[in-house]
Parts: C-alpha cells; structure tokens; sequence
C-alpha cells in the first residue's frame, strides 16, 4: 500500500496543557483549533505517522500530477456546509462526480448495461423498489434524531435486522437483496449485522434516502477534492501552534485523579511519554476503546457501544491508467454485481490532471473472504473481475479491450492496526435501545468524546467527524473559561 507520512518534527513533551487531544483526523485536528482559538494550551497525540485518520490521499501515478483517495473521498456543496468551506478557505479544488454513460450490472446471466442512475429491472421490480424507498424514508420522518430508540417504532426497529425487517415486510428476495447491497456499500455491513433502527437512522443522519445514495447535488457522493481529502487535514495541521503536534504516539492509558481532577495521558511512544491535562478530547471510534486502559473504567454504557458496535470490513481497489478508455467506449466507468469480490466502482478521475481512474468497492462479507486471500491472489481475483466485467460490455462501440493499468492502489482499512475497519461503527439488534441515547457523545468526567459517529449530521462523513470537533471543542472550552 501506498502511503504519505508526514514530516512534522517530534516536540519535547510539555508537563501539562488546559487540553490533550488524542487523534490527528479530521474531528480532533478540527476540536484543537478551536481550542487553541480559545486561548487554551493544547496538544494532539496520534498514533500512526500521519495526520488524517481515515482520509488518504496518494500519488496516482509515479510521476506527474494527481492523486487519489484510498479513504474518504466525497463531500457536497449544500447540506455538508463545513466541508466546503474548508474547501473554499483552503482555496482547494471540487471535481463533479461525473454522472453519465452507460453503466454495468454483472448478473449469472451475463453483463447487462444501463444508463448511469438506473437499475436493470422491469417496470413491477422498479415499482416495488421505488416503494421501499419510499417505507424507508417514512420511517426516516418518524424517528427522534437524537434519541432514535424513543417510543414504540424505535423499540420494534431495534429489535431486529435490516434484513429481517425487509423480509417481513416486503417479503421479496429482490428487496432484501437491494437492502443487503446498499448497508454493505455505505457502511461495510451486511443487512443481517445491522439493526434496522441504527441503518433507518444513519441515512436520517444523511439528510434522507436520495441524499444518502446520491452520487447528485446534494448527494453524499457529489464532490470529490482535486488535491485529496487529506489536505484538509494537512491545512489543519500546518496552523497548529509549534510543538503541538505528536505523531507515531498511541495511547495507552488514560487515568482520572478525582482528587487533582486532572488526567494522566501515557502513551508507548518511543519516548513513553507522559502527558497531564485537565481535559481530553477522545476521538477514536468506540470498538477501539479496548486499546486504551481507561481508570477510572468507562461507564456501562460506553462500554457496552465500545464491546459490541461493529466496524464494516471496506476496502479500495484503484485502476490508473493513461487514457480513459471506458468514456471513449461510453462508458460511466460503474460496475455493480454480487458475483466477485468487487461490489461497485466509480469513475474517480481528475481530467485537469490527466488522472484516470476507476475505483472498485470491496466490502462486506465477500471482501472479508477475499482479504484471507495472498496479495497475488487478492490482486488477480479482482482484476479478473474487472477486466472481464468491462470485455463483456462490448457492443456498444465495438469490441472493448481493457489495458493493464499504469498503476494499482490498495488499502485494506480492516488491517489498519488503529482503524479496524471503515467508514463507521454501527448498532447490531438491541443495543441501541439498551443504552442511554447520549452514550457515545456523553463525557466521561474529564474526557469528552468526538468523531464522526458521535455527529447529528452526516455520521460516517467527514462532514460529521469536523462537526463532532466544533462541539468538543465548545464543551472544554465552556467548562475550562467557566
């Protein structure tokens, strides 16, 4: 895997800070400004060597312009207002999702091909999906966003899966299958795994059901960044106070004096540094809070998110090459099946930069059976699907033969030792109406939890990890300035 490791120095430990910050992403980044913003003595500690979290932007190719996202990838200009104006007040670059030609469903059958936007089926099977859309976004309306297990439809849809939910409800294997396919393309889960509130409630945090899918305006998949999504981080990092930023320093512990209300930070840094604040902004997803020994322990609660929210198994396969030959073919560069490790792919080019590339979706279960696979194997067996998808479309401006790529990226965000999947934790049946609705958000004494699924809007985004940052921020600052 291709990687960029940031070069920011390595400062001498300070005793202590108003606030220590663990996690260089985009919500911690964005909570340590605005803290330091406050007048307030802060540091950031990040355990792996580069600033951005689940935002990855590498080089596309081994010389020129370009770069490509292995993490995070889209925002919109509308309802993910922090976003853009970060985009804009770091004078970076929106590329338009491109949204046409002929798209590709892979099927038992063979390859069929449909306009970008459509799905293959008759007229019944479009109508039966327009109307689960459409139960959907109902139960979208009625839940409480802040407390979605309140009331008797939050309790009946925490009681069992997406899937279960679909099958009694439409009693189509079509639906559920449609269902299966959207939970693992947004959150790497399979519709079985996730209860049906916590996936009804996700696409709440989206704005909707066309906003959640949407690659449009308004749309979560609207935009992508010429320079790549970890600029923002980058930009955030380069306006941090000096000495503030700590990379290659995972914590290990984090202990609570209730005499001095002051917390202890160790972290297994090659220094083992030792770090005192009196508040800490936590910004790690809960299924990674085994990693930190927390004294006093965490509230039941917490703990209870923290042992059995899920993290989806998500992985990128991207194919550069020197021409676009699939838009010369009429092609949208899509491709959607059930057969392979490959789920989906998008067309991620960036024509001013002479970058062309399409990124394959592995996900879900079928990519946690291919990720068992050699690199070789993993390699070849997702190649051949692809080469072999985009062959069969031939017929439409002749006989199609797809080039090898000038380059290949890969990313297996599961095998991140300090990520553990992507893009964001999830509910499986009964927890979420076992625990307190402010769990996740809720401070800890001293510590006080962001990240993007602790967010009111777009959870999952990266609209929702810098919005989870402005309300830490807002939380220690208060108490710290009285």
């Amino acid at each position: 895997m291709m990687s960029i490791t940031n070069s920011f120095p390595t400062p001498a430990a300070p005793k202590e800070v108003d606030v220590l910050v663990v996690g260089a992403g985009l919500s911690g980044l964005r909570a340590a400004l605005d803290v330091q913003a406050a007048g307030l003595s802060c540091i950031v500690v990040e355990a792996i060597d580069r600033v951005g979290g689940k935002t990855l932007s590498v080089p596309s190719k081994l010389n020129g312009p370009g770069v490509n996202d292995i993490g995070a990838a889209w925002i919109n200009d509308t309802s993910q207002s922090e976003m853009y104006g970060l985009l804009r007040k770091y004078g970076l670059h929106g590329e338009i999702q491109r949204a046409e030609g002929m798209s590709l469903s892979l099927t038992a059958e063979g390859v069929i091909t449909h306009p970008y936007g459509t799905l293959p089926l008759d007229e019944h099977d479009q109508f039966l999906v327009a109307s689960v859309l459409q139960t959907i976004q109902g139960l979208v309306d009625q839940i409480d966003l802040e407390d979605p297990a309140a009331g008797s439809i939050g309790t009946e849809l925490d009681g069992m899966s997406a899937s279960e939910y679909c099958s009694k409800t439409f009693q189509s294997d079509l639906v559920v299958g449609i269902v299966d396919t959207v939970t693992q393309s947004l959150l790497g889960v399979e519709a079985a795994s996730i209860s049906m509130l916590s996936f009804v409630h996700y696409i709440k945090i989206a704005t909707g059901v066309d906003a959640a899918l949407s690659d449009g305006k308004n749309g979560g998949q609207y935009l992508r960044v010429r320079e790549g999504t970890q600029s923002f981080s980058r930009k955030m990092a380069e306006t941090l106070n000096p000495g503030t930023l700590f990379l290659s320093a995972p914590v290990t512990s984090i202990e609570q004096s209730s005499h001095t209300r002051i917390c202890t930070v160790r972290t297994s840094s090659p220094t083992n540094s030792t770090f005192h604040a009196k508040k800490v902004i936590l910004s790690i997803p809960t299924p990674l809070y085994h990693k930190i020994s927390f004294d006093p322990p965490l509230p039941e609660d917490k703990a209870r998110l923290a042992s059995n929210n899920i993290l989806g198994y998500y992985s990128k396969m991207i194919y550069v090459f020197d021409q676009p030959w699939w838009r010369t073919a009429g092609l949208s560069g899509v491709m959607e099946t059930d057969l392979g490790p490959i789920l989906f792919s998008r067309d991620t080019s960036i024509p001013d930069d002479d970058q062309w590339s399409i990124t394959c979706f592995i996900v879900g279960k079928r990519g946690r059976e291919w990720s068992l696979l050699s690199a070789s194997e993993r390699r070849r067996t997702a190649w051949d699907q692809f080469r072999t998808t985009f062959e069969s479309a031939s017929g439409l401006s002749g006989e199609l033969n797809v080039p090898e790529p000038i380059n290949v990226l890969e990313v297996e965000w599961s095998k991140q030792e300090f990520f553990g999947g992507a893009p964001c934790p999830v509910s499986p049946p009964g927890l979420l109406s076992s625990v307190d609705a402010a769990a996740a958000r809720c401070p800890f004494k001293g510590v006080h939890f962001v990240g993007t699924e602790t967010a009111f809007l777009w959870r999952g985004y990266m609209e929702g990890a810098v919005r989870s940052g402005f309300r830490g921020a807002k939380e220690v600052i208060d108490l710290l300035n009285g």
